[in-house]
């Protein structure tokens, strides 16, 4: 599903013991292991790894800006924590993206993790809709960044740096402020919306 300003697909994230000893992570692989861990299977196209990046269940959240008296978000999947000090985060963005190019100019983004209540507000950040705000409960930060009323957590950033990456841009911030609302988060797998109830 991509529209604009962005691509629910593919997200991913790194997970850390705690302890700082990653000395794992530099093994060398024996010729008969890295052959064991080769391609296989069937062969890759952009349409198979969509489909096995589907089996990868995520967050959804809309990521928001203002630049020039104008608002803008889109709806990612792409977003995932990089760093505790600082605290930043990542998302992806497609390219020719107009929200993502507001970011660019603004320096300054606000992300709106969504709540299961608030699927309707996913696929209006993902349609063709040309005021995607329009009669939406907006509050705004001190710096100005819309913030979507409701939402399971909210984020403001500042733009650390800027990568391209095939058909997509990488933007990477560092996390000013932050607030969270207990919910029911929104989940995304396999093409369909659901939520998360724990054991």
């Amino acid at each position: 599903m991509t529209n604009d300003a962005a691509t629910i697909g593919v997200g991913s994230c790194g997970l850390d013991d705690g302890q700082g000893d990653h000395s794992e992570m530099n093994m060398p692989l024996s010729s008969s292991s890295a052959q064991a861990l080769g391609p296989h299977g069937a062969a890759i196209d952009p349409g198979r790894f969509r489909s096995v990046m589907g089996a990868f269940a995520t967050g959804v959240a809309v990521i928001t800006t203002e630049w020039n008296g104008e608002l803008y978000g889109a709806t990612v999947n792409s977003m995932t924590s990089v760093s505790l000090q600082p605290c930043m985060l990542l998302f992806c963005t497609s390219e020719g993206s107009a929200t993502g190019a507001a970011i660019r100019r603004r320096g300054l983004f606000s992300v709106n993790i969504l709540g299961r209540h608030q699927y309707d507000l996913s696929i209006r950040f993902t349609g063709t809709r040309k005021n995607r705000f329009e009669d939406l409960a907006v509050a705004f930060s001190s710096d100005g960044l819309p913030l979507l009323q409701g939402a399971a957590g909210q984020l403001c950033c500042r733009v650390a740096a800027i990568h391209k990456a095939g058909d997509h841009d990488i933007i990477l911030g560092e996390v000013f402020s932050g607030e969270e609302n207990t919910c029911s988060p929104l989940v995304f797998h396999k093409g369909a919306y659901g939520s998360f109830h724990g054991d």
